[in-house]
């Protein structure tokens, strides 16, 4: 029998015993937790030793919205427009794409992304200057709009009939009335996937993803749209787990497109997808839907009105009450949730309502369906989130004030809407399982440190912004345990792994994360620079700094 005993000042996130000095790992669970002279008696004279001497060892941190495959192309198959920081510089944009184009002349299609939008209006003419013989595409850094170039629209059938079948709103048009290159939501998801990717891609994709993940702390993560933008990754996922290279636990909701024609049947395809494609490292567990799309772009679903433009409220994409109701119904008849992209206050609400009418078919309270984002949320529907049993997946990462995105938000929706923006310690105080998500790689950083900081502070430390960002919403700040909880245990719950997973337990997987700083005690400050020590996934060191 394989054992390991590990070392060091233990956070357990078990409320019988919440602290320890060592564990006794045997073949990848937890078999002892308690004192380290206990552990050595019970460990074999050949157990392997992990000594962290005064490091803190925490569980496997668990990341509950992210885009896995999304995330490795971003590292190494696109031109990352974020190299070197947050900027909308176009003119930096077209160096950065000249060069990935150069350094890749065998490609015949390039994709650019972490486009950040400002003023400036760009149509397909600032594309056919960098490269007018290949297609190409700028994604912005959320994922919710893209620019082509001519060649590029040529090959997506992007013409005028096209964007009249959208709308204008979601494909843009020039003054003759032909599309400008310049696309948001529905026809970025429809857009997107036909990218040429083969499964050999993916599999390197997600491969580069998971070392990063683990070089970061992450033990397991949730996949919100596993084949969202490569239809084929859960087969590249199958792949590698048959392979014997997953060592990230990640669990998957697959993607349901705007108002399904079929909820019926689009679940019997998940549930089918769950029996033959899943294993120890790669679960699908539910659905995933769009609901809108982000107030940064004018599509996110708001209560109200756009204050710059009277008589709309953003784009509702599942707005099918009905089908949204007999895809929740459908879904918990095979034990899995639905995981809904729910920014703007609007799609909140309905989807809060959805999940009601739902209940009063099922009777299932425990459901666990994900909400995400929430951006703005009112005080009852923060109450209806718990009361329904619906996961908040919140983001302490966007908290802070960003200077040009403040005052942008502030005049689509108003300064008061605006300074109201993330809660996380309502939720906690109505009794929600909240969960901490980065939704990278939309969102540039996926942080552990950062995110115990920004939930406490709701701003950034000044080494990270250079003291541009500024608190908001400070009355949303929450405690460091709330924190560890919410990237740990109740992330667990969340996948429905909280016998498994996110503590410290006898009979638990043994995964566990160590840094160099208690997070429950140590200075704020110097949380923010913790550094990982170390990376345990089945009581196996799989990174070490």
């Amino acid at each position: 029998m394989k054992q390991t005993l590990i070392l060091g000042n233990i956070i357990t996130m078990d409320e019988k015993r919440p602290f320890a000095k060592a564990a006794l790992v045997k073949n990848g669970v937890f078999a002892y937790i308690g004192s380290a002279e206990e552990a050595k008696k019970l460990a074999n004279s050949d157990a392997q030793v992990l000594d962290y001497g005064e490091n803190f060892i925490y569980p496997g941190f668990m990341e509950s919205h992210c885009h896995g495959s999304f995330a490795g192309e971003r590292s190494i198959g696109q031109a990352n427009l974020m190299e070197g920081g947050l900027t909308t510089d176009y003119a930096r944009y077209r160096n950065i794409i000249k060069a990935f184009i150069e350094k890749n002349p065998q490609r015949n299609f390039y994709v650019a992304a972490g486009w950040v939008e400002n003023e400036e209006y760009v149509s397909k003419a600032y594309l056919d200057e960098i490269c007018s013989d290949k297609p190409l595409i700028m994604q912005t850094s959320g994922g919710h709009s893209m620019l082509l170039n001519s060649k590029a629209m040529e090959w997506a059938g992007i013409d005028a009939a096209y964007a009249k079948k959208w709308g204008y709103d979601l494909v843009h048009v020039d003054k003759d009335g032909e599309p400008d290159g310049y696309i948001c939501e529905g026809p970025v998801f429809e857009v997107a996937p036909k990218l040429p990717t083969t499964v050999k891609d993916i599999k390197e994709y997600l491969l580069a993803w998971q070392e990063m993940a683990l070089r970061s702390g992450f033990t397991a993560v949730g996949d919100a749209g596993a084949n969202v933008l490569h239809k084929d990754a859960p087969q590249a996922y199958c792949e590698l787990e048959k392979e014997g290279k997953l060592k990230l636990r990640t669990y998957a909701y697959m993607y349901v497109t705007d108002n399904v024609a079929d909820p019926k049947a689009e679940i019997a395809h998940i549930a089918e997808q769950r029996a033959t494609m899943g294993g120890e490292y790669f679960h699908i567990i539910g659905a995933k839907a769009f609901l809108d799309g982000v107030t940064e772009a004018h599509t996110g679903w708001q209560n109200q009105d756009y204050l710059d433009q009277p008589g709309y409220h953003g784009n509702e994409r599942f707005n099918d009450h009905d089908k949204m109701v007999e895809l929740i119904v459908e879904a918990d008849k095979e034990g899995m949730p639905v995981h809904v992209h729910s920014e703007g206050g609007g799609a909140t609400h309905y989807m809060l309502g959805c999940i009601e009418d739902a209940i009063k078919i099922t009777g299932d309270r425990d459901q666990r369906n994900v909400l995400a984002h929430l951006h703005f949320v009112t005080d009852e529907d923060i109450q209806r989130m718990a009361a329904t049993g619906s996961v908040p997946a919140v983001p302490p990462l966007w908290t802070a004030k960003l200077p040009g995105n403040y005052e942008q938000e502030v005049s689509y929706v108003g300064e008061e809407l605006t300074n109201q923006a993330y809660p996380i310690k309502s939720f906690y105080d109505a009794g929600a399982n909240v969960v901490f998500h980065s939704d990278y790689p939309v969102s540039p950083m996926m942080d552990i440190k950062l995110s115990i900081y920004t939930a406490e502070k709701r701003n950034y430390p000044k080494e990270v912004t250079g003291g541009l960002t500024s608190p908001r919403n400070t009355k949303e700040a929450i405690t460091r345990e709330q924190s560890l909880r919410a990237m740990t245990i109740n992330v667990a719950r969340q996948f429905r792994q909280e016998h498994r997973l996110g503590s410290v337990e006898f009979g638990k997987i043994a995964n566990m994360t160590v840094f160099d700083c208690d997070f429950l005690h140590d200075d704020i400050e110097k949380v923010a620079k913790a550094d990982i020590i170390a990376t345990i996934v089945d009581g196996k060191e799989v990174f070490k700094a």
